[in-house]
């Protein structure tokens, strides 16, 4: 039996999102069992009718404490310490669950799971991965993006070999093409971070370096993992999903104009059905903290019932390749950390 422990206290709206889609999830996957943490009455409240046939693999662990999505992660970290999202990592600390699963506040989590759970050894900095889908019909996995806001040429090197494990074992790739993100793809755009960390790809023979990539890299298929620092990244993704709330915002306005253009809308549902399945943001909701020893997966702070299911697949999948032990195993390629 595997678990997942899950701050039900996270995310802009707390049990009203996170409760229900763990009840679903745990109908769709028998061998596994959910602890959720938080306000014991707010998390029972929202169980449900179909709660009753999972309890036996459903707890709660009922915390005291919620750190708010506006507060300082320094606050978090030295005075919730009975927390949703702390306890939750406790928990996977005490390997009494595989992986835990938070929409809470995301500088919080990430102070917090350091300092619980620790890096691998050779990994100075954890860095948070997430998915995008690309023209080619996969997905490129990107980071950081926001745990690290200024990060060192050897740091950039360990987000892009940690990159290259994940796309390896989880997106079962044999040899991933991996890139720094630039202004530009010539050797001599960037600045000295970005031109130091490719000198050092360049020098190792352990992944498939192909070189610097520009944002629009990220859609094209031509890369599986970009690495880059999480000041970059953030708003790069940010950039993202506000370029593809708007695109949505403008097709259904576009065919809610007039007669004829909802009549068109009528015709042209099914594509538009499908264009919403490949690029809906919510399909690929559950960024990776990787670099720590422990599965943590950080769900959107405004995921719905929908979104945060899917991070609860993720939090499931990485425990079965076993991603912590991936990266420990073969991060000794690295140099050494550089201690920052």
């Amino acid at each position: 039996m595997k678990w997942i422990s899950v701050d039900a206290m996270g995310g802009d709206v707390g049990p009203e999102v996170t409760v229900q889609p763990c009840v679903d999830f745990l109908h769709e996957h028998e061998h596994i069992g959910i602890v959720l943490t938080g306000q014991e009455d707010l998390i029972r409240a929202q169980f449900g009718e179909r709660a009753s046939s999972v309890l036996n693999r459903l707890r709660i662990h009922p915390t005291t404490e919620t750190v708010s999505m506006d507060e300082l992660p320094s606050s978090a970290l030295r005075y919730k310490k009975d927390s949703s999202m702390r306890v939750a990592l406790n928990l996977l600390k005490a390997k009494e669950v595989q992986a835990t699963v938070s929409a809470g506040n995301t500088g919080a989590l990430m102070a917090i799971s350091k300092y619980v759970l620790k890096t691998v050894p050779g990994i100075s900095r954890p860095a948070i991965l997430t998915r995008m889908p690309n023209l080619a019909g996969g997905v490129t996995r990107v980071l950081d993006l926001g745990a690290n806001v200024d990060s060192s040429p050897e740091q950039l090197v360990q987000f892009a070999v940690m990159g290259s494990i994940v796309a390896q074992t989880v997106g079962e790739i044999e040899r991933p093409r991996v890139s720094l993100l630039n202004v530009g793809q010539e050797e001599i755009k960037g600045n000295i971070q970005i031109k130091k960390a490719a000198e050092l790809l360049a020098g190792l023979d352990t992944i498939n370096y192909i070189g610097f990539v520009e944002g629009d890299g990220w859609f094209s298929g031509e890369t599986d993992v970009v690495a880059c620092d999480g000041l970059v990244g953030n708003i790069a993704l940010k950039a993202v999903e506000g370029i593809s709330s708007l695109i949505m915002q403008r097709l259904v306005g576009s065919f809610k104009r007039n007669v004829f253009s909802q009549a068109s809308g009528l015709l042209a549902k099914p594509v538009l059905k499908k264009f919403k399945e490949t690029t809906d943001p919510r399909s690929y909701n559950g960024a990776t903290l990787v670099g720590l020893n422990g599965v943590v997966i950080k769900s959107h702070g405004s995921a719905d019932q929908f979104a945060f299911k899917n991070a609860l697949n993720e939090a499931n999948l990485e425990i079965e390749k076993q991603v912590p032990e991936q990266i420990a195993a073969h991060i000794g390629h690295l140099m050494p950390c550089d201690g920052n």
